[in-house]
Formats: C-alpha cells, structure tokens, sequence
C-alpha cells in the first residue's frame, strides 16, 4: 500500500478493524464508503481538543451561549441565515432527534415518507418507531435527480400519513435542493399535516457556486409544522465527538424534545465536545473551503476519467459520489462481488434502498491521490 492508501485505510479503519471484512469480506481493499472526509481534522479544531485535554479537569461544565452563539453566526456568514427567531436544542445525534420526533408527532401503524435511494439510517429509525415507511422514490432523469410531487401529494394525502424525512442537501444522491422545491414539499406538508423531519446535517457541503436554502425559511407562513437537525459532525468529520442542534420554530416542538431529552438525560454536557463545537463554527472557515475546493476538483477528476461504462452522477451537494454502474449490467450481487474483486469499498447503493440498486456511493474528500487510486483499480477491473 502506498502513503495515501495507508491513510485512507488508517482513517476508514480506526473504530473498528474488522469492519471491512465484516462488510465486504476483504480487510485489503480501498475503502471510501464512510461519509466523512478522509482528511486532516482542521487546525483550530485540534488545537481546541488538545488545550481542553491539557487542562487535567474534565468534570460537569455548562453549555456557554457562545457555542449558539458560534453556530449561528457560522449560518449568518455562510448561508446568510438568521435563527434569532427560532429555538435552538442541542441533541446527541441525528438519529435521536428523529427518533423523538417521530414519537411525538406520529403514532404507531402510522406512515412516514422517505425519499429513496436515501440515508440508510432513516428506514431501521422508522420501522424501530413500529411506524410505516411511504415509498416517495426520486426520479432519476437528464437533467438529475428530482422529486415526483404528483406521488408526493398522493403519499401525503393518505390519512394514515403523519410523517416525512426529509434530507437537506440530499445524500446520497448530491441534490440541492432548490427554494422552489422545498417551498412545495412545505406546501403540500402543511395541506395534509405532515410532519417534516428536515436532516440538514450536509449543509455546509455545497459545491459549484450553489446555495444551501434551509426548510426553515420556506417553512416560516406556510403552515406546516416541521423541525431541521444540523450540526458539525458531517462538515468537520467530528460524529465522534461532537453534538447536533435541533432546530424549531414551534415552542410546542420544542417543548416536546426539551422534556423527552431531560427525562432521558440525552443532554448532558461533553467538555471536549463543546470545545470541538464552537472552534468549528468559530475558526473552521478556510479549512472548509479548502475541501470544497479539493471535492470539487475530485468531482472533475472521476468525470473526465472514470473508464466507460462507469460514470458519475453530478453532484451539487456533500462530498459523496453517486457513481452510475449500471452500464456494467450486472445484479445487485454480482456488482457488490466486481467491487469487492476491483480492491475498493464502496457503500453500495442498494443499501439506501432498491431505487440505488446498479449505483455506488464514494466519499471524495480525500487527496486527490487516492481518488486517482480508485479510478486505477475500476479501469484495471475492467
């Protein structure tokens, strides 16, 4: 293995050794199916972590308003997004934020609509809820991947449909979604009383000149009711350590968690988290820019030399391939085995539903070394 590979490998591998074994069934192959960048940890992160370890007290602290303080003010810089009029809770993780909202605001047999191929985690969330899941599958043509709103108005106006989960850049399809079609998932949200869950955790990860519009500022008027999950863990590669924020509008949302969360105690602080927490939004803007750059030039990179018949889907968000295999034309079991015989481990797409099946999903924030590994080993696959 060479320097870059050895890294890569490193990273991929450092929570649990056997992982690629246990999931491909080879531990040598070049794995790039986590979504997170395979990269150095920013700077003023590190140094944050590392002068919070030095201090030798690591016992109770209370959460400061500068770390809202720092999160909000990375939104107004970066995405020109004012929160002062919403609240902001803080929440271990995406997964338990919807998993309280879905317990509030949905009852058992109920239906909740996802919108596959789509995050692997939201189908165990719902069915662990005892809730339906209501197929809004996107549609896959020329021009991308868009949403079908005539099968989205039928889905929402089934009584039985109380839910949605909605993902905020898309992942792992790459959409931005744009004003005009999150102002219609809102719309047809509130003329059905829909909930919408709005996983907004790859905000920060635009690509190509494009604009993150956040569910909150459609949603504000219409009606609907809704709540969004952001957080650093995605952007900074910090699920590890760090928090995410729920984001509401309503005091009757916010109630809800607030009271779930402290009869849980699903709140208690992490010096180090908190510490990670606010040198992101505080000081990670360059180092962020820097990897967009680096996406964007591994997105060029598997475009102009990915071996025909594999292609890419262009993406507009996050740093996550959506890489086309169907010219291969080979079954769901066929491809994962050609995968696992080319030396590279791709999250295959079909975990994110039968709609990604013939499709492979590839984190790109890495050197673009070892992006230029993987194309060496599908092309010699070939």
């Amino acid at each position: 293995m060479g320097s870059i590979e050895d890294r890569v490998t490193e990273r991929a591998l450092a929570t649990d050794p056997d992982r690629l074994e246990t999931l491909f069934g080879r531990s040598d192959l070049h794995p790039l199916w986590i979504a997170e960048p395979y990269v150095d940890l920013a700077p003023p992160i590190k140094a944050a972590l590392m002068e919070r370890a030095e201090s030798g007290w690591y016992g109770y602290e209370s959460r400061p308003d500068a770390i809202h303080d720092a999160f909000w003010g990375w939104m107004q810089r970066r995405h020109a997004w004012d929160g002062s009029d919403l609240h902001t809770s803080v929440s271990p993780s995406v997964g338990t934020s919807i998993g309280v909202l879905l317990e509030h605001f949905s009852a058992p047999g109920e239906a909740v609509i996802l919108q596959p191929p789509v995050f692997t985690d939201f189908k165990p969330l719902v069915r662990a809820a005892e809730r339906r899941i209501a197929r809004n599958s996107l549609q896959l043509t020329d021009a991308g991947y868009r949403m079908d709103f005539d099968d989205l108005r039928k889905q929402a106006a089934d009584p039985a449909t109380t839910g949605m989960i909605l993902c905020n850049p898309h992942n792992p399809v790459g959409r931005l979604w744009t004003e005009e079609e999150l102002a219609e998932v809102a719309a047809i949200g509130a003329a059905n009383d829909v909930f919408i869950i709005a996983d907004e955790i790859h905000a920060d990860l635009v690509l190509s000149g494009g604009r993150f519009t956040p569910f909150a500022t459609v949603a504000a008027g219409s009606g609907v009711r809704w709540a969004a999950i952001h957080g650093p863990i995605k952007t900074f590669g910090l699920a590890g350590v760090c928090d995410t924020l729920l984001i509401a509008e309503s005091d009757e949302v916010t109630d809800v968690f607030r009271k779930q969360s402290s009869r849980l105690h699903l709140t208690r602080n992490n010096v180090f988290s908190m510490a990670a927490f606010q040198a992101a939004y505080s000081r990670g803007d360059e180092w962020l820019d820097e990897l967009l750059d680096q996406v964007a030039a591994n997105t060029s990179l598997l475009a102009s030399t990915l071996p025909d018949p594999l292609a890419i889907v262009p993406p507009e968000a996050t740093y996550l391939a959506w890489l086309d295999l169907r010219g291969l034309g080979l079954a769901v079991p066929e491809l994962a085995k050609w995968l696992a015989a080319a030396g590279v481990a791709f999250s295959p797409g079909h975990w994110f539903g039968r709609e990604g099946a013939g499709f492979a999903r590839m984190s790109i924030a890495v050197d673009a070394e070892a992006v230029a590994e993987t194309v060496e080993r599908l092309r010699a696959a070939l």
